[in-house]
């Protein structure tokens, strides 16, 4: 598997100019290693964008999807640092997404990464993951994997931290991690976007971020 686990945390989100100095300080030195510190998860990675919107995108992978509904992240949730409150007060167009990964393929990360958000058609989900199966086949130069996260809309959305976060309903996102912006476009145009967005979906949006860095549980100072 390149993604450790089954459940994933997404989460992105602007912030004005002025403020993005204290927001990098904020999820450099503290947010991104008191997340992974939460029994059951297990890394964090951190992107801006290339092209898209919002600007900023987090993946927190975790060993299942119930470590997003725990006693020990709820916790978390109902207690946030001073300066998370600072911080999470001041995002726009917040999205936050509890996801099961139900199909990956592929070895390994890019530096780069494209995003598809689909609203799966009522009804045809069974024939939409089938379909989206044959197309996350990592065939093409510059792609290293691929994976689609579904999300789960009880868990997802807004919490007692981020009250301003959007419904993200049922939609679907497709990862597609690669080693160069133009492998990722053209995957992206082949597949997911245009004339070639699967049938039994609606394209919510689409972009490519750039990895800036990760942590993974591992890298944490043993106790």
């Amino acid at each position: 598997m390149p993604i450790a686990g089954k459940g994933m945390l997404l989460t992105s989100m602007d912030i004005e100019p002025a403020h993005e100095g204290e927001f990098n300080r904020w999820y450099d030195r503290e947010h991104l290693e008191e997340r992974v510190t939460i029994e059951g998860f297990l890394e964090a990675r951190r992107y801006v964008a290339h092209t898209g919107s919002p600007k900023n995108l987090f993946l927190y992978s975790t060993k299942t999807i119930d470590v997003l509904d725990s006693p020990a992240y709820r916790a978390r949730l109902s207690s946030p640092t001073e300066w998370s409150k600072t911080n999470m007060a001041r995002f726009k167009n917040m999205i936050r997404v509890v996801a099961r990964i139900t199909v990956s393929r592929g070895v390994g990360r890019g530096g780069k990464l494209g995003i598809v958000r689909l609203r799966p058609d009522a009804g045809k989900e069974d024939a939409l993951r089938a379909e989206l199966k044959t197309r996350l086949e990592t065939d093409l130069d510059g792609v290293i994997s691929m994976h689609l996260l579904e999300s789960d809309a009880r868990l997802s959305g807004p919490t007692s931290e981020i009250p301003a976060a959007g419904s993200v309903a049922a939609d679907w996102f497709v990862l597609i991690d690669g080693t160069n912006v133009p492998a990722i476009a053209t995957t992206l145009a082949a597949r997911f976007t245009g004339t070639a967005v699967p049938k039994g979906a609606e394209l919510i949006s689409s972009g490519i971020y750039d990895l800036m860095w990760d942590l993974a549980k591992s890298d944490l100072p043993k106790a």
